[in-house]
């Protein structure tokens, strides 16, 4: 029996070792093969030298020698040092070169026992065996460890001997009455009652249910970006498809809410709505109807305005409390023309911007600014870049300009000046210029400011000339007193998608630190277009370095191989790279940042700017138009054939030459991993007077990433992808969510240091906001999700406070 039994073994070990043979054969063939391809594209000769060492183990593992062992080690010893020499100690850059190899050691191994001459002589196997598993522990312990965030660059911090600026113009005290704590953006607080020393107390107090899911029709477009104000003992928010909805600010108890009832069919690439505005009209009877309203804009370009009290339409604000903004816009098919972000009131005047969808065509709507009576909702003016002539609606037959470019996103405004700061995007059609207006080129990718009392700009910056990258303004201008040499000056910081912060005089426009003008990339599919020289800011930047092919990542030396081989192929000079259709070209920073929507935090009393960014590539290719035709790829208003994926991935571009196809992140098809190697986002704190960093951390844990989709739930610091903003408190935190992950978290503004999380019921993909009531401090959060960050869906704003005991005990 005893011999049949060890007969049984032999046999499976003899099988398994076969198979292992198969296993190193084919994965040494990829290796030779691939390495063999991108040797000749000049790039790393490991993979070539390492496939030969696989190919030459699985022969002598198909002999059943011991020698495989022997090979293979030296294999392992040359990776891990290669390793070393091409990313020193940085965890997660040696994930993808050792982990596989480590992997493939322990199968080795395991086979010992059935290779000559171990199979004759177990105390040289076990002692092979040992040492092996010695190096494997030692090499996974040291990436698991080098793979946590550093903390050797975060510094403390101290308030500066005196206050950056007069509180009593920037406190929003306990309420939050503007999208960015007030229309200056400054996302701070003076609330002081939770701190770093009791945040760990943080507990969830109420939750809402927003009622607003997507339907079958509108799955895969849904994200919840908003964020509530807080005025008196209530809380107003929006939700995607732009129900309002008041709550008691202290419970959550359900005050009243208003369905706007928007179809589907508006929704453009997503049902979003960041949030809505509270207006008091100047001497009215505080009892009156609509003393005080809330207004906001919708998916179907409608503005809104109902009693803040219940809710009621405003009747004295254009029809029935609703203006139709797509009023002289000419043709406009349903979801092309929409908003997404809540206007900006000065001097009694409702600013709004229509996020025109990217990528369709070049006859798309204008991207005309509309400036309306915030009581009555009659029009005051039009600003028509192009048709600086036309104060109002366009004559009868005619239409705003087509295609020009559009705010989508949140303005900022100075009542004292009387300005408001348009944070421009790209002429329509992102990544094809030559048939853009001199206007529309002009104004593109620039913060324009506007005088709200004549519509007409009195002064623009731009970030980018004749943009073909999509780098378009997401961020809202931050309003500050800015330290000068004779005192301090009204200024405001630019961030950008591209990464560069700017710091300009808010009166004129005049840059207050360095610009550079810097020679840029020429040529692409447009070389008489493309700018020669590019404008860079010398205060602060959150671009990262140029990408080098070292920099490529996945999970295997197999599809880190295959990154490398696209990385070689593609068209990549650096930032400002010229877009190409016979290769693909690298965009980096991606579309989505460097800073987005989210915009940027200031403590003014700290002199500290706060700024959440994401550091990943895109892979683009220009498709010329017969070929996208072929694929059908059509604007949104005709059949437009199986796409999918994310924004950029098979826009049309109709009306060009060329579509475009973005690679969002640059993934990997099959693993769903990206290119390049962690992090993809974090979080750093920036000295205002100075521009110098502070501290730089990662944002973001790899527990709800990992490949194939399934999440490896690792609490390990990543830095992931994010969307939405950050929160700073005179309590010297900053409250984030974001991420992919699902968490929010709370980071002591002096170190840099997470001190405190939860766990939300779907994605944070929005801004949180603080307020006060009855002496007690609250956190909240929309909890909505977003179908381009691929985190869960759901409705819930969540709301935070620290229990009576702490709260008593201050």
């Amino acid at each position: 029996m005893t011999d049949r039994i060890d007969r049984r073994r032999h046999g499976a070990g003899v099988w398994f070792v076969a198979a292992l043979g198969v296993l190193f054969f084919l994965c040494g063939a990829v290796l030779a093969v691939g390495g063999v391809w991108l040797a000749a594209l000049g790039g790393s000769l490991y993979y070539v030298v390492a496939g030969i060492g696989l190919l030459a183990t699985a022969i002598l593992l198909w002999m059943r020698r011991a020698e495989a062992l022997y090979l293979y080690g030296v294999v392992v010893a040359g990776t891990v040092a290669w390793a070393l020499w091409e990313v020193g100690p940085n965890g997660w850059a040696l994930v993808p070169r050792l982990v596989g190899p480590l992997v493939l050691l322990v199968l080795v191994v395991a086979a010992t026992p059935w290779l000559a001459p171990f199979r004759h002589r177990p105390g040289t196997a076990l002692g092979w065996a040992t040492a092996c598993i010695v190096i494997i522990a030692a090499g996974a312990g040291a990436i698991a460890l080098i793979s946590q965030p550093s903390t050797a660059a975060l510094a403390t911090i101290a308030p500066p001997s005196g206050s950056m600026a007069d509180p009593s113009r920037i406190h929003t005290g306990a309420d939050w009455p503007a999208y960015g704590g007030s229309y200056a953006a400054r996302r701070y607080s003076p609330l002081d009652q939770i701190k770093p020393g009791n945040v760990a107390e943080l507990r969830k107090v109420w939750t809402y249910h927003t009622g607003d899911l997507p339907s079958e029709a509108a799955k895969g477009t849904y994200g919840a970006e908003t964020t509530p104000l807080k005025i008196g003992e209530t809380l107003y928010l929006c939700t995607p498809k732009n129900i309002m909805i008041a709550l008691d600010a202290a419970s959550g108890k359900e005050r009243w809410r208003y369905d706007p009832e928007v179809s589907d069919k508006y929704i453009p690439y997503t049902a979003a709505c960041r949030g809505v505005v509270y207006y008091t009209v100047p001497d009215a009877d505080p009892q009156s109807a609509c003393a005080t309203r809330i207004i906001e804009g919708t998916l179907d370009a409608r503005l809104i305005a109902v009693d803040a009290r219940s809710g009621e339409p405003c009747a004295d604000f254009g029809r029935n409390g609703a203006v139709d903004t797509a009023v002289g816009i000419g043709q406009n098919v349903p979801g092309m023309y929409s908003i997404t972000s809540p206007p900006t009131v000065v001097r009694g005047v409702v600013v709004v911007g229509h996020q025109v969808l990217d990528g369709q065509k070049r006859d798309a709507p204008s991207g005309v600014i509309l400036g309306y009576d915030a009581v009555t909702g009659e029009l005051r003016w039009a600003w028509d870049m192009v048709k600086p002539e036309l104060t109002g609606l366009p004559p009868p037959g005619e239409t705003f300009t087509r295609g020009t470019p559009n705010m989508w996103t949140i303005a900022s405004g100075d009542e004292q000046l009387g300005l408001v700061y348009l944070p421009l995007g790209v002429s329509a059609v992102d990544y094809w210029s030559s048939t853009r207006t001199e206007r529309g080129k002009e104004f593109a990718t620039s913060l324009v400011a506007l005088d709200v009392t004549t519509g007409k700009p009195a002064w623009h910056f731009q970030t980018v000339r004749n943009d073909v990258w999509d780098y378009d303004l997401g961020s809202q201008a931050t309003l500050v007193d800015f330290p000068g040499p004779n005192g301090s000056v009204p200024a405001l910081i630019l961030p950008s998608k591209r990464g560069d912060l700017f710091v300009l005089d808010r009166r004129t426009g005049t840059p207050l630190t360095g610009v550079e003008e810097r020679k840029v990339p020429q040529g692409g599919v447009e070389p008489e277009q493309r700018a020669k020289t590019q404008p860079f800011s010398l205060y602060a930047t959150l671009q990262k370095p140029d990408l080098v092919e070292a920099d490529m990542w996945g999970m295997s030396p197999i599809d880190q191989m295959v990154c490398r081989i696209q990385f070689r192929m593609a068209s990549y000079e650096g930032i400002f790279t010229p877009p190409t259709t016979d290769r693909h070209w690298i965009e980096y920073p991606g579309y989505n940042g460097g800073s987005d929507w989210g915009g940027i935090a200031v403590d003014p009393t700290r002199g500290l700017i706060v700024a959440n960014y994401n550091d990943m590539p895109n892979y683009n290719r220009l498709v010329p138009r017969a070929e996208a035709d072929r694929r059908g790829w059509a604007p949104r208003n005709q059949a437009r054939g199986e796409i999918g994926g994310a924004e950029g991935a098979g826009d049309p571009q109709a009306g060009t030459p060329f579509a475009i196809n973005v690679n969002a992140g640059w993934r990997l098809p099959g693993t769903g991993l990206l290119c390049k190697q962690p992090p993809y986002g974090g979080l750093r704190a920036i000295d205002l007077r100075s521009g110098e960093t502070v501290w730089d951390r990662p944002l973001g844990q790899a527990r709800t990433n990992g490949p194939f989709g399934i999440p490896s739930m690792l609490p390990l610091t990543i830095g992931t992808p994010n969307n939405g903003g950050p929160v700073v408190t005179a309590g010297g935190l900053i409250f984030i969510a974001a991420t992919t992950d699902n968490l929010i978290r709370a980071v002591d503004l002096a170190t840099g240091k997470t001190v405190w999380t939860d766990v939300l019921p779907a994605g944070g993909q929005a801004t949180p906001m603080t307020y006060e009531v009855a002496g007690k401090q609250y956190l909240a959060i929309m909890a909505g999700g977003h179908h381009f960050m691929e985190t869960p869906i759901g409705d819930e704003l969540v709301v935070y406070a620290l229990p009576d005991s702490a709260v008593a005990s201050r």
